[in-house]
């Protein structure tokens, strides 16, 4: 009874975690600001205590989750809609590098130091600080870089060079199974892909570990 009790309520808390985290949006999880990284490991010590107290029923996991959601949620509605409180809330990003020289009041605020700084320089494929015109540490802890105009990477408007089209790549089949749904999206059909399988000497779909459409360029397949 005591394994039964542990996977009925695990089962539950995952089930209220996923729901949860479903309501709050991807970009809470994708940007992970010091009060988000507070709130995630607060409810999984309330999901984790939960499960081995034996005092605590699967009720009060449920009402603990949805409480803390809730409260989570009215602070996600109320940054989004006063902004006066979204520095308090969230926090705001600090310059690290202005006018390509290295800001030690940014630095001091964030608690960072110059070998850290060139940590992150160099996670942005920057070696040097002279190549950086402003440096930005975001309310995440991500650093943001403008490079100084010599040292950044030309675009094509730079090089005068003709805009082509941007196309998405399809993919079609995968560990040997078609996505169907892929396919017919790509405005493509069975006897297309047969054509071209046997085009690359494939005699069944079942024999190709990866292969992918793209509208410029064609397929790019991997046999297993």
């Amino acid at each position: 009874m005591h394994f039964v009790s542990i996977t009925v309520e695990l089962v539950v808390g995952f089930a209220a975690l996923f729901i949860m985290t479903k309501l709050l949006g991807k970009t809470t999880l994708s940007q992970v600001t010091p009060f988000d990284f507070i709130w995630a490991i607060v409810l999984g010590e309330l999901v984790g205590n939960a499960l081995y107290d034996k005092d605590i029923k699967i009720s009060s996991i449920i009402y603990s989750i949805a409480l803390w959601g809730i409260l989570i949620f009215i602070v996600e509605r109320v940054t989004q809609k006063f902004r006066g409180t979204r520095e308090f809330l969230e926090g705001s990003p600090t310059i690290v590098i202005r006018n390509g020289h290295i800001d030690r009041q940014g630095m001091k605020k964030e608690q960072l130091d110059i070998n850290m700084l060139q940590n992150l320089l160099r996670q942005k494929d920057v070696f040097s600080v002279r190549e950086v015109a402003y440096a930005i540490i975001e309310t995440d802890g991500k650093l943001s870089v403008l490079k100084k105009s010599k040292y950044a990477t030309p675009t094509i408007s730079d090089l005068e060079v003709k805009q082509k089209p941007v196309y998405l790549p399809v993919t079609i089949i995968e560990d040997g199974q078609v996505d169907w749904e892929n396919l017919n999206k790509a405005g493509l059909n069975e006897e297309w892909l047969t054509k071209t399988l046997r085009e690359h000497h494939i005699d069944h779909y079942k024999d190709v570990f990866y292969c992918e459409w793209k509208k410029d360029e064609g397929v790019f397949l991997e046999k297993i």
